[in-house]
Parts: structure tokens; C-alpha cells; sequence
């Protein structure tokens, strides 16, 4: 199962073809739809959100909501490309307009100008742009539904915003209900100086980041391999989870956290009631030796700010190389309800891709007898 996507976040719409789905997956695009939503929902998010209002358009691989065994293809449209076009248009356009020189620190800009021998950033930020995860939440979705059929649920929350920090414990369950929050978070103290936070950033031109945990639930045991380094699980989830704008660090289970402490506090003490084996703690989040050990998988991914900053930073225009302030364009003071939407999203797309190359299978029948036969 493979994803590619293509779209510029001001071109005519964001594109995504998925392979590798087995026949007869029921598609309910209102669920996908949901999570396009949720992407564009969340304290501190800024005026994009209000113009652009995400929804999917199946394109191919689908007939009466189930898919066919064919390339599954898919469009967003962007409704902000109507303003655009004169500066857009692949059919051609004033590239004279809206032009960005003053390349922003953080960003792709730079390093994008020099790598494809470009003059205006533009070429580069349009594609960099976080802006193509909308498409990713796409697949994810239909990746999500994949799983659901094996009784393979993801969740998260927020953990933290700008040093704002909830350090509680929850039950998979319970992480649904953070959706409902204004910044995705299940401690309302905390959410409460988190959201201030936020309002003294966006009063200065600042921008903040933050904590996300992802879980995974009810995946059996012995997906992934110690075999070869390249399919170890952790290396798979960790990549995809690193693979999302901003994200600049990831961890399993204790992750950093073990580091500091004796292996008698670390490792998961394993037993045996005579039928099942299992562990009373879960520091390793689900995955030894590169393969799910059954329990449930624990990530969590630290998010920079976001570097667009109204304040401006210093850099250079890369035309003149003079000195100057770094270009704005519209932008949140906080997107990490955005983000723990696209790293669920994520997740999905890299296990089910997991998922579907272990067990194999045509159609759904065969994949669920498959993973039912499973110990």
C-alpha cells in the first residue's frame, strides 16, 4: 500500500493516489471529511482556515463506497486558488507578483532556492507548505478504515504547548474526547494556561509548539521485523511521524526518558497465565526488537513553533543579499491540533502499509481471515 501526493497550497487543488487497497473497503467519505475538519479546527489557527473548507473528492478506485482493487485517486480542492490564479496559473501567469525574496528562517526557502536553481521562493514555499497535509489526512482516513475492519484503532492528544505541559496518564478511551477541545487537550487547567499562553504569543507576532501523543490499539503482536533494519516498525512510524512539517523529534514508549533510568525500571517484565503472555508495563510503547509486541504503541512527537512569525525575523534578501526582516505570509500563532490530526493520519498511512505487507490479500475477506488466523 503506497501513497503519493502532488499540489502546490495555492494551486488548483492538493492530489492523492493511494495502491495497494484490497477490494470491497467500504469508503465513508463523511468520516474522511471529519478529519479534514479537525485538521482545520484548534485554538490559535489563523485566517486560511476561514477561507478554505476541506473536503475530498474521490476521483478513481472507488464504486457504490467500495474500493475496486485499483489505484484509489483523490482530489482537495483549494478554494483560495480563485484569488491565486493570476499568480498561479500552470497555463501561465504574472510570476512577476507575489514574489518572495526575503527568505524566512526555518522554512524551506532558502535551501529550496539553492537546491532547484530558483529566484523566488515562491516555487519553493508553495510545495513545502503544510498545506499538503491536507492530503495525507485523506489517506490517513482511508488508511484508519482499513484498520478499523481489523479492530485496529488510533488516537492522541496534545500533551503539551509551549512548555505548558499535562503530565496525566490516560486510558485509550478517554484520548477521543480531547477532539472536542479548543487545543485538544484532557486536563482543562492546563488547556486553560495553555490557551493564554497563546494569546500573549499572538499579542507579540510569536508562535508556539508543542507535544503530541499518538497510540495504537489492539494491534496483535509480530508486526515489523528484526530481520532488516529498513522494517523494524519503530523505524517505520518514527520516519513517517518525522516525515510531517515541524515535527523535530520523536519517541517510543520512555523514549528520551529511559535514558535516564536503571534497566531494572525500563524493561517490561513479561508472564504468562497459561494461555496468553503479557506485561504489567508498557516502557518499550508496544514495540521490541522492531515488532509490536501486542501491547499498545506509544508515540510522541515534538513540534517547533511555527516559523512564520508576524514580528518577522532578521535574514537576507537573496536577490540583493542585503540585510532584512523575513516575509510574512498569513499564518497560525499555534497549528498542534493540526498537527496530532495529520501524525494519526500518518501513523494510519505507515501501519496499514505494515499491515497490508504482512498479510497480503485481494479483498477485505481475505485480509480479515488473515489477520484473524494470527496468534
Amino acid at each position: 500500500m503506497k501513497l503519493i501526493t502532488a499540489g502546490e497550497s495555492h494551486g488548483k487543488a492538493l492530489i492523492g493516489i493511494i495502491e495497494g487497497l484490497p477490494s470491497n473497503l467500504t469508503i465513508n467519505t463523511d468520516e474522511i471529511n471529519y478529519y479534514l475538519a479537525l485538521r482545520q479546527s484548534g485554538y490559535g489557527r489563523g485566517g486560511r482556515q476561514k477561507i478554505e473548507k476541506d473536503r475530498v473528492e474521490i476521483l478513481s478506485g472507488v464504486r457504490n463506497r467500495l474500493t475496486l482493487g485499483s489505484p484509489l485517486s483523490f482530489a482537495v480542492v483549494n478554494a483560495d486558488y480563485a484569488n491565486w490564479k493570476p499568480y498561479m496559473a500552470p497555463e501561465g501567469c504574472d510570476v512577476t507578483q507575489k514574489t518572495l525574496t526575503k527568505v524566512r528562517p526555518g522554512h524551506a526557502d532558502l535551501t529550496g532556492l539553492l537546491k532547484y536553481d530558483q529566484t523566488d521562493a515562491r516555487n519553493i514555499l508553495e510545495r513545502a507548505s503544510a498545506r499538503e497535509t491536507a492530503v495525507r489526512v485523506v489517506a490517513g482516513s482511508i488508511a484508519r478504515q482499513y484498520l478499523k475492519e481489523l479492530g485496529v484503532g488510533i488516537s492522541g492528544y496534545v500533551k503539551s504547548v509551549c512548555g505548558v505541559t499535562d503530565s496525566g496518564l490516560y486510558e485509550f478511551e478517554k484520548l477521543e474526547e480531547a477532539k472536542s477541545q479548543p487545543l485538544f487537550m484532557l486536563n482543562s487547567g492546563v488547556q486553560e494556561k495553555a490557551i493564554k499562553k497563546i494569546d500573549a504569543l499572538k499579542s507579540t507576532g510569536d508562535t508556539a509548539g508543542g507535544v503530541i501523543e499518538i497510540r495504537v490499539n489492539g494491534l496483535k503482536s509480530g508486526f515489523g521485523s528484526c530481520m532488516q533494519y529498513s522494517s523494524k516498525l519503530d523505524a517505520i512510524l518514527c520516519s513517517a511521524l518525522m516525515s510531517v512539517q515541524a515535527i523535530k523529534g520523536v519517541e517510543v514508549g520512555l523514549g528520551f526518558g529511559a535514558a535516564e533510568l536503571e534497566g531494572s525500571r525500563v524493561h517490561d517484565e513479561i508472564f504468562c497465565d497459561g494461555e496468553k503472555f503479557f506485561r504489567k508495563t508498557n516502557n518499550a510503547g508496544g514495540i521490541e526488537g522492531g515488532m509490536s509486541n501486542g501491547e499498545e504503541i506509544v508515540l510522541r512527537a515534538a513540534m517547533k513553533p511555527i516559523p512564520t512569525l508576524m514580528k518577522g525575523l532578521n535574514t537576507v534578501d537573496f536577490i540583493t543579499r542585503e540585510s532584512a526582516v523575513a516575509a510574512t505570509e498569513r499564518s497560525d500563532v499555534a497549528a498542534i491540533c493540526a498537527a496530532e490530526v495529520i501524525l494519526e493520519s500518518v501513523t494510519a498511512s505507515a501501519l496499514a502499509e505494515v499491515v497490508s505487507g504482512r498479510l497480503g490479500g485481494d479483498n477485505m475477506r481475505e485480509v480479515i481471515q488473515r489477520y484473524k488466523g494470527l496468534k
